[in-house]
């Protein structure tokens, strides 16, 4: 199961409450057209896997960003 870039978009947008502006363009040259992750080596070798929903990924990016806005503390 993927996600396109403009689903990620709104997903953000909606769980959130906050308006994304953005613009379609053309790609860039070097752009991928289509890539994937298969996290199946981090389930193999680290027991890891994901379980949580783009709603819910996108929820927890921005409440990260809300109480870091300066990134990590160095």
């Amino acid at each position: 199961m993927g996600y396109s870039v403009k689903e990620m978009v709104e997903t953000f947008a909606k769980v959130n409450g906050v308006e994304i502006p953005y613009v379609f363009a053309p790609r860039r040259e070097g752009d991928l057209p289509a890539f994937y992750a298969d996290p199946k080596k981090a389930e193999k070798i680290l027991a890891w896997q994901a379980d949580l929903s783009l709603s819910d990924m996108c929820c927890d990016a921005w409440n990260w960003q809300k109480n870091n806005p300066n990134g990590y503390d160095r």
